[in-house]
């Protein structure tokens, strides 16, 4: 569907959407990201994972200077702080 005009895109349906939130032990912004992560999910019926940049090199690498950082699907969405309401629109539009 990729290259379609939006107006014949089918709107995702949230609950199949996947949130993942980078993050490590001791940081006081993942642990807001995630507030807000658990919020916005729960709500929209969303599943959501944590995954710990100590124990992933990989997303270490990548990500160690902007954690917390959201996928969305797989796709990231922000690093840093987390908006309710963009991240919201994200997984309803």
């Amino acid at each position: 569907m990729a290259g379609m005009s939006p107006l014949f895109r089918r709107k995702a349906d949230p609950r199949e959407r996947l949130v993942t939130l980078i993050r490590k032990p001791g940081c006081h912004l993942c642990d807001d990201a995630q507030v807000v992560i658990e919020k916005v999910c729960g709500e929209l019926g969303v599943t959501w994972e944590p995954k710990d940049i100590t124990e992933d090199r990989a997303l270490h690498d990548q990500y160690w200077e902007q954690i917390p950082v959201v996928l969305i699907d797989g796709e990231q969405h922000t690093f840093w702080r987390v908006n309710e309401e963009r991240l919201r629109r994200a997984l309803t539009d």
